[in-house]
């Protein structure tokens, strides 16, 4: 309350001839610091207005994640998104205007699919709120809130099973190579049972060999940070970070170390690929992978999802992610075929609802413990998992003539696909149904071949021309020997045993 002395319970009063510190100072202390609140050390009560705004989302439709519509458009008329550069120092401080009119992934659809995102809902980022409760607790995954926030118990596997498995995933990591390549299916096996918490990071960096491509180029990740970067890339990841998952501690403050790490990540990027720069949907990605890794691990993880496991996802134009999205279709005609002709008749096009699914790989539209499931699945067998998991969705949402006839209309077909998966949905039995769809390598690259050839007819050749898709961990690792050697990994562009080149000498990426 206004007037209310200070200090509050718990706080020293000030010694003689000083004056106690105003509620704005003890704001601005708290900045960057750890969020969760210790019972020796009372956050005091702010307005009530601040309490509400973490406890109850705001009503408000917030901006869409991936931008609003008229921004970033599926032809790549306007290319990706444009602005003048800002610096990004302790404070972070606000965007400042500039030519930035296109960072959106799709030109007014992805809006009305995205709708009011209860974790982008709230004003959630300043200091005072992320303290407004005092006490305020996290879940196991470190949500304050949220959709994605998790009251569930910390986990029903007995200690001594969860031990069992750790020692196990500890004993791969030692042969890690010999595992993947000669026991792969064993390793496959225990990503779909669910990496143990604790060694999720390292598994991930194994699965996906960014590692090696770490041990590669010692000093690289420094490097790019040290580099200018491109304004209109620096000004569009200022103005995203404040939406990436701000109800979880790590990205709740303004300023904190979490946004700020999460700038070094997506500016290196667009450093390392400059042709390439910066995509909205990059930043939740590498904002899952900072929750698990320091920053330079999770920068050289995020170069591999963008070139091994979703090559020109993020690319200008987006052709890769409309070229999967006719894929999907295919797919879905042979799996639910009544889903697949309800879905033509009212026009709802497979790139209004997959966008988003495909290019954060889900991040935003599970639960999180379902979430950290497909991922532990996508990094060992590739983007299948993708397709599997939204097949999944689709028959959970329009799977019954019941579901069906509920949807008579495009709106009301889009309301329902936002409502997947339905409350209480626990991640086992979501694997269940993911590993039990008949999705392979093969066929995918057999529809994928198709639906390509079908492009060409009818859009001539695609802009751009991204290197292939690589399907899992066992492939990338397969990959790395053939072009010679333990060390080897990443870039093609780049020699077997060398460094990489600096990014001024660099050619271009997915999209060169």
């Amino acid at each position: 309350m206004e007037g209310q002395r200070w200090p509050m319970e718990g706080q020293q009063r000030p010694m003689k001839g000083q004056r106690w510190p105003t509620r704005s100072q003890s704001s601005c202390d708290l900045r960057g610091s750890h969020l969760r609140a210790k019972p020796s050390e009372a956050v005091p009560e702010t307005p009530a207005a601040s309490t509400a705004a973490i406890s109850e989302p705001s009503a408000a439709p917030p901006a869409a994640i991936l931008g609003s519509p008229g921004e970033r458009s599926l032809a790549g008329a306007n290319g990706p998104g444009r602005g003048s550069q800002g610096s990004l120092g302790p404070g972070i401080p606000g965007p400042r205007g500039g030519d930035l009119d296109s960072v959106s992934l799709l030109s007014g659809t992805l809006e009305s699919l995205s709708g009011p995102f209860p974790d982008d809902a709230s004003s959630m980022g300043s200091d005072s709120e992320v303290a407004a409760p005092s006490y305020r607790r996290t879940d196991r995954y470190g949500f304050l809130g949220g959709s994605q926030y998790c009251e569930a118990p910390e986990s029903s596997v007995p200690v001594d099973v969860a031990r069992q498995r750790e020692l196990k995933w500890l004993e791969m990591f030692n042969h890690w190579d010999k595992w993947l390549s000669r026991r792969y299916q064993k390793v496959k096996l225990r990503c779909r049972k669910g990496i143990p918490s604790s060694l999720r990071a390292r598994a991930w960096q194994l699965l996906s060999d960014s590692k090696a491509l770490l041990d590669r180029n010692p000093g690289l990740f420094q490097e790019l940070e040290r580099q200018p970067g491109e304004p209109r890339w620096l000004d569009a990841i200022e103005k995203d970070l404040h939406r990436q998952f701000p109800f979880h501690e790590m990205f709740a403050a303004r300023g904190g170390h979490g946004q700020q790490d999460l700038y070094r990540i997506l500016k290196a990027y667009t450093v390392y690929r400059p042709q390439e720069g910066y995509c909205q949907a990059q930043a939740p990605v590498a904002a899952v992978l900072l929750m698990h890794m320091p920053a330079e691990q999770a920068f050289w993880c995020l170069v591999q999802i963008c070139e091994k496991y979703l090559p020109g996802y993020y690319s200008a134009g987006l052709e890769a992610v409309q070229l999967d999205g006719e894929v999907f279709g295919a797919l879905l005609r042979r799996a639910a075929p009544a889903a697949h002709r309800h879905l033509r008749r009212f026009r709802v096009e497979p790139v209004l609802y997959l966008t988003e699914w495909f290019m954060c790989i889900f991040a935003r539209s599970l639960p999180w413990a379902a979430v950290l499931r497909v991922w532990d699945m996508f990094f060992c067998e590739g983007v299948k998992i993708m397709f599997r998991v939204g097949l999944v969705l689709l028959r959970q949402a329009l799977g019954s003539p019941e579901k069906l006839r509920s949807c008579q209309g495009m709106y009301e077909t889009m309301e329902r696909l936002r409502s997947v998966p339905p409350p209480g949905l626990h991640e086992d039995a979501l694997v269940h149904q993911v590993t039990s769809v008949p999705v392979t390598e093969a066929l995918l690259e057999r529809e994928s071949g198709a639906q390509l050839r079908r492009w060409r007819e009818t859009r001539g050749e695609a802009a751009a021309r991204p290197p292939p898709r690589l399907h899992g961990a066992r492939a990338i690792l397969q990959e790395r020997q053939r072009r010679g050697g333990a060390g080897g990994g990443g870039d093609p562009q780049a020699g077997a045993g060398g460094r990489e080149p600096s990014a001024g000498g660099r050619k271009g990426g997915a999209g060169g």
